[in-house]
């Protein structure tokens, strides 16, 4: 974790004005529905519609979730009422921790052996439990890590399947047999009026978050538009009255969640300090005495010279730059002084060069003592899940901007009764220093009072989700001549300061 986050937070408490990207209140017009009903909104998405933040599910963000937010807004144009699958639970489910301990949500927490500040899990959490109220009356389709596909499949609510989501199977209308598609476009034909339909951020986001290990975890590009069309087809067939919006992807470039971990900068922990560095001794040594040899032998001429000598390892354990494998290297064999020969590693440390990024979840992998260290190349198979290569991220930028081209593709096919909400461009914006409200400027960070993220790095807090309602309500209003109010962003909830 980036040593330097805790000054960066006491630099924002202070630093507090920036460019204005203002949502005005419109204080001398009633409020009207225009040319759009919101009698009954439903909401389809993945995890920023459900309002998961912090790493978890919980009561805060569900109702901080910009659909929620949205909904309230909308009340003052004949908006009704907008029914969430609560999950009672103050701090939600992030993961298992030591001794099976369900632990909670992420918070900013204050490492006592480094000073750094970063994510941590705050404790005691709760498993997701069944949702008790009456299923036929939500309005709120949102679950955490569905992706277009699963969730047009029923296998997302079967317990006995691996593609099981408890998430959705504890409000499913018939778990195994109903899809969430399914449900949502029920909802819509029982009565729905608008819609909001925020699906295909996890064709592309697990794979990043995974370190594009997996494959399998990548929509192909006719998977994606197929299912899109499936998906929105339902939603818009369901009412062919309604109106409703659409929101695209964001690039991985403006997410905290792969650069909150520094690669260049791991703090290695004082207890294996002296191993690792007698270990990194003996190869600095070896080197050493390679690189020597190289310089000294007359017969090599200085151009093949340079390509031959090794990098040394570094010593610096309080910002370690993790090790890669690099074949690229020159071989390098020394004698040893008890006779035989030593083969020198191929490994050096990474560089800003390498374009390195590593996920938050490889900080779990850290902290759990998988065998990451000094001595460890990052880029051994075992490790493929914890970092993303330079080509890597540009195969996922690419991805995302074709998804982002069906996305644009769809709104357009339906353009007299869709919106498309450009959260791209927005958060693009935010990363500028473009977005403000009363003068407090909203960032592309997890930093408090302004960051925009939450913990996790991923999903907006409860104030962002509050400026990309405003974001909607302005384009609604422009569409179709309404005049929903919008509301102050700074009265919502960012993160908390550090514990």
């Amino acid at each position: 974790m980036k040593n330097n986050l805790f000054y960066v937070i006491a630099a924002m408490v202070v630093l507090m004005f920036g460019c204005q990207y203002e949502f005005p209140e419109d204080l001398n017009e009633q409020p009207t529905a225009g040319g759009a009903d919101f009698t009954k909104m439903v909401a389809v998405g993945n995890s920023i519609t459900a309002g998961y933040m912090d790493g978890a599910l919980y009561d805060r963000g569900q109702q901080n979730a910009f659909v929620s937010i949205l909904a309230e807004q909308m009340k003052a144009v004949g908006g009704g009422e907008f029914n969430i699958p609560d999950i009672n639970s103050e701090n939600g489910f992030f993961d298992i921790g030591p001794n099976n301990v369900i632990l909670g949500r992420l918070v900013l927490t204050v490492n006592p052996n480094t000073g750094s500040v970063g994510p941590a899990p705050i404790g005691q959490g709760d498993l997701p439990a069944p949702y008790t109220g009456e299923k036929a009356l939500l309005n709120n389709f949102g679950v955490p890590g569905v992706t277009l596909g699963t969730a047009l499949l029923p296998e997302l609510g079967n317990p006995n399947h691996l593609l099981f989501n408890p998430l959705y199977g504890r409000f499913a209308s018939n778990p195994g047999t109903s899809t969430l598609i399914g449900d949502a476009a029920a909802a819509m034909a029982n009565g729905g009026t608008f819609f909001s339909f925020w699906l295909g951020n996890n064709d592309v986001y697990g794979y990043a978050a995974g370190g594009a290990s997996n494959p399998a975890l990548l929509t192909s590009d006719s998977d994606f538009q197929n299912r899109l069309n499936l998906a929105l087809g339902a939603m818009l067939n369901a009412n062919p009255e309604a109106k409703g919006i659409i929101l695209n992807i964001p690039s991985i470039d403006l997410l905290p969640h792969f650069s909150l971990i520094d690669p260049l900068g791991i703090a290695i922990p004082e207890a294996i300090r002296p191993q690792l560095g007698a270990g990194l001794a003996q190869l600095n040594a070896a080197i050493n005495g390679w690189n020597a040899g190289i310089t000294a032998n007359t017969d090599i001429p200085e151009p093949v010279k340079a390509s031959l000598l090794r990098p040394t390892l570094s010593t610096g354990f309080d910002a370690y730059p993790l090790l890669i494998l690099d074949p690229s290297l020159s071989d390098a064999v020394i004698p040893l002084p008890t006779g035989g020969t030593l083969t020198i590693p191929k490994i050096r440390n990474i560089t800003e060069a390498d374009g390195i990024k590593m996920p938050l979840t490889a900080q779990l992998a850290l902290e759990e003592g998988i065998g990451i260290s000094p001595l460890t190349p990052l880029n051994e198979m075992q490790f493929d899940h914890v970092y993303l290569t330079k080509d890597e991220l540009e195969e996922i930028r690419n991805k995302i901007n074709a998804f982002n081209s069906f996305i644009s593709a769809a709104a357009q096919a339906n353009s007299s009764r869709l919106i498309l909400i450009d959260i791209n461009d927005f958060i693009s914006q935010v990363a500028q220093g473009m977005v403000s409200h009363g003068n407090v400027t909203l960032t592309a960070t997890i930093v408090p009072p302004s960051g925009a993220f939450s913990v996790d790095g991923m999903h907006p807090n409860g104030r962002a989700q509050a400026f990309i309602a405003n974001l909607i309500i302005e384009k609604i209003n422009e569409k179709w001549g309404s005049n929903i109010p919008k509301t102050n962003p700074n009265a919502y909830p960012g993160n908390d300061l550090p514990r």
